[in-house]
C-alpha cells in the first residue's frame, strides 16, 4: 500500500530565534522572581493591591504578567493567597501569612512598627493578639535599649496553627552585655541570672520583666547570642535548656505560640505573683539549676551557691529546680539553705525535683 511521505519543513531562523528568545526571557524572569523573597511581602502586597496584584508584581519585579501570574498561582495553591474571580481576579491574604521588616534602631518607637506594619496583616484570636503585641514590643524594645546595635529585623509568620515571631539585631549580644554589666564571664551563668527575671542592664528605665514573661507566654522560646543558645518550652518542665546556637552576630529571639492556646497574658502574670489579687506583682521565680549544675560541673562550692541565690531576695518566693542535677556539695547546700536562708527569713526558698542524694544534702543543711 502506497504511503505518502510527509516532509517536515525545518524551522526558519526567525522562528528559532523567537523560541530561544522566549526561553531566555522565561529563565531570566524566573531568576528575577525569587519565590522565597516574594513570600516575605506577598501578605502586605495582597492587602495593598487586591485588584491589580498581577500587574503590580510584574512591574515591581521586572517580569512578564505571565510569569507573575504563575507565581501567584503557586501562592494560591500553597495557601498564601485567596483568589476570587477569573478574568479580573481579586486577591486576599490566605491562611499562610508573613511580614518581614528591618528598622534602624536610632529613634525607633517599638509600638509604631506593630501598629503600622504587622497588626493589620494578621487575623488572630483576641488573646493571642494581646500576647503577640506584648512579645513584639518587648523584644523590639530590648533591641532598641540594650543591644547597642544599629538595626533590627522582625519577621512574623502565621500558618493557620501557630504564630512565629523572630526579632534579631546586630548588637553586641545579650550575654556579652550582661557579662559587662554584672561581671559574669560564663554565658551559662548569665543565662541563669536572666532566667530568674528582674535582671536589666538599664535599671533606670526597665524592671527586668520583659524577657522573663515573654518567654513564658510562648510554647517555644529560643534565645541566641554570643555563640550560645537556650530554649524555654512549655512541655520540657518549663525551664531553660541548652540548644544549638545560630552562628550570627547580635541577639536573635524566636518564639512560637499555638493559635488555640488557652494561655493568656493575665494568667502568666498571675502565675508569678505572690497572691490572687496581685496580678501585676512579680514575686515568684523559678531557678533552673541544670543550666550550671551539669555532671561535668557539679554544684559543690560556696561561690556557686552565692551565684544561685544572687538577687533572690528581690522575690517573695524562689523555687530552686534541681531537675537534671545529680550531685551537690555540703558547702553549696550550706551556703544556700542555711547561710542565705537565715539572712533572708522573709523569702520562701523552695527546692523541687531533687534526687535522694540531693534531697539528703539539702535536708542536712536546713537541719543545721
Amino acid at each position: 500500500m502506497f504511503q505518502q511521505k510527509i516532509s517536515r519543513r525545518p524551522p526558519t531562523l526567525a522562528a528559532t530565534q523567537s523560541s530561544v528568545g522566549r526561553d531566555i526571557q522565561r529563565l531570566t524572569d524566573m531568576a528575577r522572581l525569587q519565590f522565597d523573597a516574594l513570600l516575605q511581602t506577598i501578605t502586605v502586597d495582597a492587602l495593598n493591591h487586591p485588584r491589580d496584584l498581577t500587574g503590580y508584581l510584574a512591574e515591581r519585579e521586572g517580569v512578564t504578567r505571565g510569569t507573575a501570574g504563575k507565581a501567584l498561582k503557586k501562592m494560591v495553591d500553597g495557601g498564601w493567597l485567596l483568589r476570587e474571580g477569573r478574568s479580573r481576579p481579586t486577591f486576599r491574604p490566605g491562611v499562610q501569612r508573613q511580614v518581614v521588616r528591618s528598622y534602624a534602631l536610632a529613634g525607633l518607637e517599638e509600638h509604631l512598627p506593630w501598629k503600622r506594619d504587622f497588626s493589620p496583616a494578621f487575623e488572630l484570636p483576641v488573646h493571642v493578639r494581646r500576647i503577640a503585641q506584648h512579645a513584639f514590643t518587648e523584644l523590639l524594645n530590648n533591641a532598641i535599649d540594650h543591644s547597642g546595635g544599629r538595626q533590627a529585623t522582625v519577621s512574623m509568620r502565621c500558618n493557620g496553627q501557630h504564630l512565629h515571631l523572630l526579632v534579631s539585631d546586630d548588637g553586641c549580644g545579650v550575654f556579652e552585655k550582661i557579662g559587662a554589666e554584672y561581671g559574669i564571664d560564663d554565658p551559662q551563668e548569665a543565662m541563669l541570672e536572666l532566667s530568674k527575671g528582674k535582671l536589666t542592664t538599664a535599671p533606670g528605665n526597665h524592671s527586668g520583666r520583659g524577657l522573663f514573661f515573654t518567654s513564658r507566654l510562648a510554647d517555644i522560646f529560643d534565645l541566641h547570642a554570643n555563640q550560645f543558645a537556650f530554649q524555654h518550652s512549655q512541655w520540657a518542665r518549663r525551664d531553660w535548656l541548652r540548644n544549638n546556637p545560630a552562628k550570627r552576630p547580635g541577639t536573635a529571639v524566636f518564639m512560637s505560640i499555638a493559635l488555640d492556646t488557652p494561655r493568656t497574658l493575665e494568667q502568666v502574670l498571675q502565675q508569678h505573683s505572690s497572691g490572687d489579687s496581685a496580678v501585676t506583682d512579680f514575686a515568684r521565680t523559678v531557678v533552673p539549676l541544670r543550666l550550671i549544675g551539669r555532671d561535668d560541673n557539679p554544684l559543690l562550692s560556696r561561690s556557686q551557691g552565692r551565684r544561685v541565690v544572687s538577687r533572690l531576695q528581690e522575690f517573695a518566693i524562689a523555687e530552686l529546680d534541681f531537675s537534671g542535677v545529680n550531685e551537690i556539695g555540703q558547702a553549696f547546700a550550706d551556703e544556700v539553705f542555711r547561710v542565705f536562708a537565715r539572712a533572708h527569713p522573709d523569702l520562701r526558698l523552695e527546692a523541687h525535683n531533687m534526687n535522694p542524694a540531693v534531697a539528703a544534702m539539702v535536708a542536712g543543711a536546713r537541719a543545721s
